[in-house]
Formats: C-alpha cells, sequence, structure tokens
C-alpha cells in the first residue's frame, strides 16, 4: 500500500449531520416521532463504527481486508445509508403531499424545511458515493476495482501526486455540485449505479427547489 487507510471520519460527521437535520424536523414531515428514525440509524452506526476501526486496522497493519469483518460491514454500511436515504424520501414526500392539500405552513416554515431536505439530500447521496466507489473508503487503497466516477486528479497526470485517491470531502462535493446544478460539472461518473444516482439526486434537487420553494417564495410574497 502507498499511503495510509482513509479517514472515517468525516463520512461519521456527515451521518450524525443527517441525523442532526432529522431531528429538526417537525413531526409532519416524519413517519411517526421524529426521533424513531434517528434512533434506528445510531443503532446501525454503532456497531458499523466499532466493526470499521477494527477493519481499518487490519487494513493498515497487514496491507488487505479482512473478509469476515468486510461480510459484516457492507452489509451494515448500505443499510444505514438506504435508511437515511429512504427517511429524507419520506419526509420530501410528505412536505410535497402537504403542499398538494394546500399545508397551511407559512414560507418561512416552508424555506426552512425545504432547505433542510436539500442538505440532507446532499450529505445522503456523498455518502451513496463515497461507499459505492470502487467498493467504499477502505477498498479503494486496494489495487483491482473498476472505478465509478472519474475525478480530475486521476484523468489528468501532473494535477496531483501519483497515489492521490478520492476521500469522502471529494464526494460531497460531487453531490454538493450535482445538486446545485443538476449535471456533473469536474467529475465524471463512469458506471451505470454511477450515472443513476446522480440523475435522481439531480431530479430530488429538482422537485425540493422547484416546487417547494418556489411556493414558500409565492407565499412570502
Amino acid at each position: 500500500m502507498s499511503a495510509a487507510p482513509e479517514s472515517l471520519w468525516p463520512a461519521r460527521l456527515a451521518i450524525l449531520g443527517v441525523l442532526a437535520l432529522n431531528l429538526l424536523l417537525g413531526e409532519h414531515l416524519t413517519p411517526g416521532p421524529n426521533w424513531l428514525l434517528p434512533a434506528l440509524e445510531v443503532l446501525l452506526l454503532l456497531p458499523l463504527s466499532a466493526l470499521r476501526v477494527r477493519q481499518r486496522e487490519h487494513l493498515r497493519r497487514y496491507g488487505h481486508l479482512h473478509p469476515r469483518l468486510t461480510q459484516l460491514t457492507r452489509p451494515l454500511s448500505l443499510a444505514l445509508t438506504g435508511l437515511l436515504h429512504l427517511a429524507n424520501l419520506t419526509s420530501l414526500g410528505l412536505l410535497v403531499r402537504g403542499l398538494l392539500q394546500g399545508s397551511g405552513a407559512t414560507g418561512a416554515a416552508l424555506l426552512a424545511d425545504a432547505l433542510n431536505l436539500w442538505v440532507t439530500n446532499v450529505l445522503v447521496f456523498s455518502l451513496w458515493y463515497w461507499e459505492l466507489d470502487r467498493g467504499g473508503a477502505l477498498s479503494r487503497s486496494l489495487p483491482g476495482a473498476f472505478p465509478d466516477f472519474l475525478f480530475p486528479q486521476q484523468g489528468t497526470p501532473g494535477l496531483a501526486p501519483q497515489e492521490w485517491r478520492p476521500e469522502y470531502v471529494d464526494y460531497l462535493f460531487v453531490a454538493c455540485t450535482n445538486a446545485a446544478a443538476f449535471s456533473p460539472t469536474d467529475t465524471l461518473p463512469l458506471t451505470r449505479r454511477a450515472k443513476g444516482l446522480m440523475a435522481f439526486q439531480a431530479l430530488t434537487s429538482l422537485l425540493t427547489l422547484v416546487l417547494v420553494a418556489s411556493r414558500a417564495v409565492n407565499i412570502l410574497r
């Protein structure tokens, strides 16, 4: 290995940020109490974090991933990201339904909810990209897997050290620009699943900004 395994703390902080945003939502935008889904997400996050610490240490020490730990961490990580995404989609659906049914929410409240869901959308998709590209954070330090994304540093020699590889912040930037521009900017999706995820994120962001935020602006007028 040419470099130490990636730190997992940025992604953990992103997950905690999503949990905090979920708790800020009113119960009219959550299926049940607004603490229920965050509690379930914490129940997945705690064992996942413990197992990944062991997996990262094993990779750092021996230069390869422990197969048994991979069998445990991979489903847990995808399940956690999927649950975060499901919670965001459910809240967006409830918000749109409220608008269609003539919700009496104020413009300021709608803008706050729309911003909450938009930021959550960015964080959730950044986690998807981070988890899926070349098998995830720890697998990216190993050779062999084909990439899902082509970053400028990978396609143009001389822009970065030869051993450069993307980390969580790079995927956060991809998710943020895709949600704002509704298309890839400097980073290209290579696989069908990457293209599908980016298209779905752009559509979700478009729905949030055009339908919800525009309605809020009309109310404020």
